[in-house]
């Protein structure tokens, strides 16, 4: 259970798609993420493996690294007005009824 719920969290694959080999039941795996998450575990978790960690000697706190991803934000249809008479349905109404 743990390792399929890592595996979702770490791969960016959706719920849906997690592989049977883990033999978990995806509303199973997500219904166990979900109480995980309410009790606080994923914080506590972290801190307890750094920690551990820590006290080895095996974390340098004099370095980190960061990551982070940068994507440019594109104005709504809507902002520009919607063109509905160009296309049997408006944009907006499409990405509504998904």
């Amino acid at each position: 259970m743990f390792t399929a719920i890592v595996y979702v969290l770490t791969s960016g694959c959706a719920w849906r798609h997690l592989p049977g080999e883990f033999g978990v039941k995806v509303p199973t795996a997500h219904r166990r993420f979900t109480a995980w998450t309410a009790a606080g575990l994923w914080p506590r978790l972290h801190q307890a493996v750094l920690d551990e960690l820590g006290a080895r000697g095996q974390v340098d706190w004099a370095s980190a690294i960061m990551d982070a991803a940068a994507v440019r934000a594109k104005r709504h249809p809507r902002s520009y007005g919607c063109q509905a008479a160009r296309w049997s349905v408006c944009c907006c109404q499409a990405v509504a009824s998904l």
